[in-house]
């Protein structure tokens, strides 16, 4: 048996690549990061006109899906871009909406791009939650991060969060002799960056730029009522907001496991978009690298590691096509924490064979770096979907 994309979906794939290459997204990544979501929305509505959106809604509410092979396809150029934005979100909350009269009537707008929706799930009871800092590095509350997140490794220090912002632990601490900074006045506003957030508040991606704020809690899916201030994240194009709960209550019954399932699906494939691009990446940097009179790639350790990163990603693929083609949630988390190990492992490599270049925030390779450690914990963390794949469900 053979598992091959067929003509039109290759067909797909290329003309997104192609797009999504005249974008030059990392000006985009940039400019999204800053909170300048103009350039990112106009990226938005080209990818609605491809139909990308439109995937994930059914036929009878102005869709074309679902068709998780396609959307599967889509991811894995979204990812190889890095195009920003609550991409993931866009397709849950397709599936979330799906049933009742109240939510459906919101799908149509959803596959047309004129709407971006975010989701903010509720954590498992035993998830984790994670510390949220302002710029300058002052503790500022705790949340439950998109998909439960929990706290994964870093590239730069070690066990960090990978949707939240923690000073770097070699940071200089000023001396006795350095100056202390001025006291706010006593009436002077507090940032809402820095106001604390309540214990449990669901954050969301994006919940600034998103126009479809929903949260999922026990009664079932609501709209937000409103959302926080932008809180800072390890990957900047992944903004975080602590949405508002108690607001309208779309349907008392959404189908959550099949809407996980599905983000959880889309972001293996977002994450091995990334790492296929790490990999290119280092692939023409060590190529073009030279040491000794020779190019570093000729060298034998190189190889090696690139070969191990490239072996990691292929082994990927097909899990998770085949994944997109069973939607049993046991393949899924197989094929998702397959194509995210794959693609932080990319990441590790890349980020040595840049050398001191691959630390930098101005260098583009940073924008795919910060997002695989990012994915890597979304919509279910590797002990998360390993322990799916044990207990078989």
């Amino acid at each position: 048996m053979r598992f091959l994309l067929d003509a039109e979906q290759r067909a797909f794939a290329a003309s997104l690549d192609a797009m999504l290459t005249a974008a030059r997204t990392p000006a985009v990544i940039r400019s999204w990061s800053a909170g300048d979501h103009g350039a990112g929305r106009a990226l938005w509505s080209r990818l609605a006109d491809a139909g990308v959106f439109a995937l994930a809604v059914p036929e009878a509410d102005g869709g074309l899906g679902p068709r998780p092979v396609e959307l599967v396809v889509a991811f894995l150029e979204l990812g190889r871009h890095a195009v920003p934005g609550p991409l993931v979100e866009t397709v849950t909350a397709a599936t979330l909406l799906s049933t009742g009269d109240r939510a459906r009537e919101l799908l149509p707008a959803l596959a047309n791009g004129r709407t971006t929706a975010t989701v903010a799930p509720p954590a498992p009871p035993d998830a984790p939650t994670i510390t949220l800092y302002d710029d300058t590095g002052t503790g500022t509350g705790t949340g439950t991060a998109p998909g439960g997140h929990a706290p994964a490794p870093d590239l730069y220090t070690p066990a960090l969060e990978g949707n939240s912002h923690i000073p770097d632990a070699n940071s200089p601490t000023p001396d006795a002799n350095s100056p202390t900074p001025e006291a706010p006045e006593a009436n002077s506003p507090t940032p809402e960056s820095t106001l604390p957030v309540p214990e449990g508040t669901p954050l969301a991606l994006d919940g600034d730029a998103a126009s479809l704020r929903l949260v999922v809690d026990a009664e079932g899916l609501r709209l937000a009522s409103g959302h926080g201030p932008v809180r800072v994240s390890l990957d900047p194009a992944r903004r975080l907001t602590p949405l508002t709960p108690g607001g309208e209550l779309l349907t008392e019954r959404p189908p959550v496991e099949e809407a996980f399932a599905l983000a959880r699906l889309a972001t293996a494939a977002q994450a091995l978009g990334v790492g296929l691009a790490l990999l290119d990446r280092t692939v023409a940097h060590v190529r073009r690298r030279t040491q000794f009179g020779v190019p570093i790639g000729s060298f034998q350790a190189v190889k090696h590691r690139l070969a191990d990163a490239k072996i990691a990603l292929e082994f990927a693929r097909p899990l998770l096509l085949g994944a997109a083609l069973t939607r049993d949630p046991v393949d899924i988390a197989a094929a998702k924490v397959t194509a995210c190990e794959a693609a932080y492992g990319t990441a590790k490599a890349a980020l040595q064979l840049h050398g001191a270049i691959g630390y930098t925030a101005e260098y583009d390779l940073s924008l795919w770096l910060t997002k695989a450690i990012a994915l890597r914990s979304a919509w279910g963390t590797p002990r998360e979907c390993r322990a799916v794949v044990v207990r078989g469900r």
